[in-house]
């Protein structure tokens, strides 16, 4: 993983210009696999079928046909270190899923995880 010294909000905008999908995943206050889940059920809008594990939510960023088409995608995950924290392994599995997808998508979906004002990539 490499640091992102830039601020959210212009990469957010950056995407948005190039007419990428942004998804906003706040995990402020999430400490549980389950809060995790319902986390991501909100902010990807997963479909009613999301098992809310790790497979079903690997097979969703897998497969983007139940979203609306877009050129890419940036994910950007906000206050994470606590949810990092108190689930270290559940933590890691995420951030796995993720990477699946960024690399499943090369290029195309794109994970941040920010806090503040800053973030890092998880580019693999």
């Amino acid at each position: 993983m490499t640091l992102d010294p830039q601020p959210l909000a212009p990469a957010l905008a950056a995407a948005e210009a190039a007419g990428w999908a942004t998804v906003r995943l706040d995990l402020d206050g999430v400490r549980t696999k389950s809060g995790l889940m319902d986390a991501c059920a909100e902010a990807f809008r997963l479909p009613e079928w999301f098992g809310r594990n790790w497979d079903a939510l690997a097979d969703c960023l897998i497969d983007l046909s139940w979203l609306p088409g877009a050129p890419g995608r940036l994910v950007a995950v906000t206050s994470w270190r606590e949810c990092a924290r108190a689930r270290p392994a559940d933590w890691e599995t995420f951030e796995e899923v993720l990477g699946e997808a960024e690399e499943y998508w090369r290029g195309t979906f794109e994970v941040v995880l920010a806090e503040g004002s800053g973030g890092r990539r998880t580019g693999r």
